[in-house]
């Protein structure tokens, strides 16, 4: 997964569409680069202020995604987006109608889930001018809920234990955190820097280890206390040896095992990336041939236009016009 910096971020903002799978897709790339969670907000305050209109209620969109979703990776998002929406909303105070429905049914969502409490869900409403009493949240009295058809872009989770339906929801999040390229470079550097198994020099110690040392039956061969000692000095010095590499051999299995697991959550990432990519690259495809057709059209039809810079001068072979002097003249 590419590094974060601004102007990726920023690009990718640009970029961004109303699709489900585009907010998706940007959420994803967020949620993962989350230590960068103040930047983000405020890059994405900046951004919103400077959008075209059309594109506001996507990056509201946006906020959604990330803030449900990152929660069960940690608050910070959800906390520094808190501090910053009532200003987005403000902004989107003078939006059309159709927008501040839209971002009505946001503030529902945010309630009813608890995603912010009812002094913030106020304060986002008196923001956007649409003031009205807190909304409360359904009280089911030991029953269950009516089951709400749920729209193309609602996915039901569990986040911490509970059960929630979360709009714009990223796709197949990874169970583990999907580490930044350097840092699976780093890891697999370690592990080569500091493979047990590979130390042909304690191996081959090991190996030249005499066989009175692992054979119970040497002990009944001994005549005499100094052979006694002298075994019982090797035994101790092959129990320290083995028990040294046996060690080293667990911290590289816990080594791998961690590098394994990291490679797999990248390659997931790089898998959903991939999907976007050949998605993107089909769909541009699409508009390219279109605008080939539309150019081939085009170059077809110009040829068949007259060219006006060709006709001839409708004054040729008529006499000159009178001058002003002449018209007045007694």
């Amino acid at each position: 997964m590419a590094g974060f910096t601004e102007s990726a971020f920023i690009k990718k903002l640009n970029d961004l569409n109303n699709s489900s799978q585009s907010i998706q897709t940007l959420s994803f790339w967020l949620i993962h680069h989350r230590k960068h969670y103040s930047t983000v907000v405020k890059l994405w305050g900046r951004e919103l202020i400077k959008a075209k209109d059309s594109k506001k209620l996507t990056f509201m969109y946006l906020a959604n995604d990330v803030i449900q979703n990152s929660r069960k990776k940690g608050p910070e998002y959800g906390q520094e987006f808190g501090a910053h929406l009532k200003k987005a909303f403000e902004h989107m105070s003078d939006a059309e109608e159709k927008t501040i429905s839209s971002l009505e049914r946001l503030l529902t969502i945010w309630s009813e889930r608890g995603i912010y409490n009812e002094t913030q869900i106020s304060d986002f409403r008196s923001a956007l001018k649409k003031e009205g009493p807190p909304l409360k949240k359904v009280k089911t009295d030991g029953k269950a809920p009516k089951e709400k058809k749920k729209s193309e872009h609602e996915v039901t989770v569990e986040v911490d234990g509970m059960v929630e339906t979360h709009v714009h929801l990223s796709p197949h999040t990874p169970a583990g955190d999907p580490p930044e390229p350097e840092e699976l470079i780093k890891a697999i550097q370690d592990l080569e820097n500091n493979i047990a198994s590979a130390d042909e020099g304690v191996r081959q110690r090991i190996a030249q280890l005499p066989p009175s040392v692992t054979e119970i039956s040497s002990i009944a061969s001994l005549q005499d206390k100094e052979q006694a000692e002298k075994l019982s000095q090797q035994v101790n010095e092959a129990v320290t040896l083995l028990n040294e590499y046996n060690s080293r051999l667990a911290v590289e299995m816990e080594h791998r095992k961690k590098v394994s697991s990291m490679i797999r959550d990248f390659l997931q990432v790089q898998q959903e990336l991939l999907a976007q990519a050949e998605q993107n690259l089909e769909e541009y495809q699409d508009k390219l041939i279109k605008v080939y057709s539309v150019r081939n059209e085009l170059k077809s039809h110009i040829q068949n236009l007259p060219d006006l810079t060709q006709l001839p001068n409708v004054t040729d072979g008529l006499a000159p016009l009178p001058s002003a002097e002449h018209l007045f003249m007694p």
